[in-house]
């Protein structure tokens, strides 16, 4: 991806260094993730994840030391957020609507989040109550090494996945789903959260269509974008855990699933054909 040299969003809080506190996600490393991601990774509604699981971590006041790969990083997300904002902002304006940027905050262990206190081992999250983004930079370590998604596309996929959560907020998609939760089954309110975060994988791939063309896009970029869809499609995740699937646990789609829509959004570059609760086969 070209970045280098291109504009940062001022929307970027660091929270790096400053700890937790409260009640934290239990878990850590790729185990703790697992656990997490087969209920709420990669956005979604993380609050009942963070609230249901137990407490610990540890907290630090020392200040926090940056390695030159997360320096990197951190410019590189901080660039990321500035083309989403681009984009969304240009689509929003053609359907005669204004787009709320979002913050995104970097973190380390753990953070206070409006949905809860979540610890690294949650992953990079949208939460709906404070209209942030969270997203420990450790994590791309756990996509290249864990999730076999090496790349810097990958991670600009996970970024603009979360952005496409925030998207979904400001339509007000997840105000219609959220309540929900209390009124239908378990297996029932697992497909519908299916719908929510194949709708964020096409928006995450409306981004791409766009950064497209914005000339950012360098050649193997939808490749990466694609084989990190894949990693984290729940079939290959609960493979991975158990060695077995549970369809009806599945709560973000299959493999194959996250890659489509994302490649759907990808071609389309537009809000209309992201319709995935009304999709045949959901």
């Amino acid at each position: 991806m070209k970045w280098r040299g291109r504009r940062a969003s001022g929307n970027v809080e660091d929270r790096r260094g400053s700890g937790g506190g409260g009640k934290l996600v239990a878990g850590g490393g790729i185990g703790g993730l697992l656990i997490v991601l087969l209920v709420a990774f990669l956005g979604g509604d993380p609050g009942a994840v963070l609230d249901g699981l137990g407490s610990g971590g540890t907290q630090t006041n020392e200040p926090y030391v940056e390695t030159e790969q997360e320096a990197e990083l951190s410019d590189f997300v901080a660039v990321v957020l500035a083309d989403t904002e681009t984009v969304w902002t240009q689509v929003f304006e053609e359907e005669g609507m204004e787009y709320v940027e979002p913050t995104l905050v970097l973190f380390d262990g753990s953070v206070n989040s409006a949905c809860g206190t979540a610890g690294a081992a949650v992953g990079p999250f949208y939460c709906p109550g404070d209209q942030k983004l969270y997203i420990d930079l450790s994590f791309y370590e756990e996509l290249q090494n864990q999730f076999q998604a090496p790349g810097d596309f990958a991670m600009a996929y996970v970024i603009a996945h979360e952005v496409g959560h925030h998207v979904q907020n400001l339509l007000g998609v997840m105000k219609e789903v959220q309540p929900l939760r209390n009124q239908l089954s378990e297996e029932e309110y697992n497909k519908l959260q299916v719908k929510l975060e194949l709708q964020a994988d096409y928006y995450a791939g409306v981004w791409a269509h766009h950064a497209q063309g914005m000339d950012l896009l360098e050649e193997g970029d939808l490749d990466e974008a694609l084989t990190a869809a894949s990693a984290v499609g729940d079939d290959t995740i609960q493979k991975r855990s158990r060695g077995y699937v549970v369809p009806e646990s599945f709560t973000h789609g299959t493999s194959e699933q996250r890659k489509t829509w994302f490649y759907k959004g990808f071609k389309a570059g537009n809000l209309e054909a992201g319709d995935t609760f009304n999709a045949k086969g959901l």
